[in-house]
């Protein structure tokens, strides 16, 4: 009875160790293509790379920057997703996001040193509009989504301490 007991607890605890890993590669897969993807569809259009009124040398940057994180985020799925139950080579996808996202939160942060700011004056992007209890606010639309990525980041790595 007591050897029963023991190999149900051992299956069950199997069981939520691999929900847990599942669960921390769909959230690494999110993340990745937050700072992929996502820059990807809004950098590589009319108020970035396309921009007539950006020198051609700050487009050749952005072009280089976004080809870069795609490139880094074909590595980083696969290793999500051919790692199996190992678990070292998704922790080094949580390094390539935490240095992405960190490139990101360098460039807010610093922006009165290099004269940088969040939305272009002649060609802005749309902020997100929020209301909550009846008070209205917006919010920039870069640091709201990489605040949501990097959310979802600390549950994945949450999840892959679990797992």
């Amino acid at each position: 009875m007591n050897l029963m007991y023991h190999i149900s607890v051992q299956v069950e605890n199997q069981a939520g160790e691999g929900n847990m890993l599942l669960a921390a590669k769909i959230l690494l897969t999110l993340t990745t293509l937050g700072y992929s993807v996502v820059p990807a569809l809004f950098d590589t259009n009319s108020t970035h790379a396309t921009n007539p009124t950006w020198d051609p040398h700050a487009r050749f940057h952005i072009i280089w920057q976004v080809s870069s994180y795609v490139y880094l985020a074909l590595l980083a799925l696969f290793l999500i997703w051919t790692a199996g139950g190992d678990t070292w080579p998704l922790w080094l996808t949580v390094w390539f996001a935490v240095f992405a996202y960190g490139g990101f939160w360098t460039a807010v942060f610093a922006r009165s040193i290099y004269g940088g700011h969040l939305v272009s004056k002649g060609n802005p992007v749309p902020h997100f509009n929020w209301n909550l209890g009846g008070k209205t606010f917006s919010t920039d639309a870069n640091v709201t989504l990489f605040t949501g990525t990097l959310i979802v980041l600390i549950a994945g790595v949450i999840c892959l301490i679990k797992a």
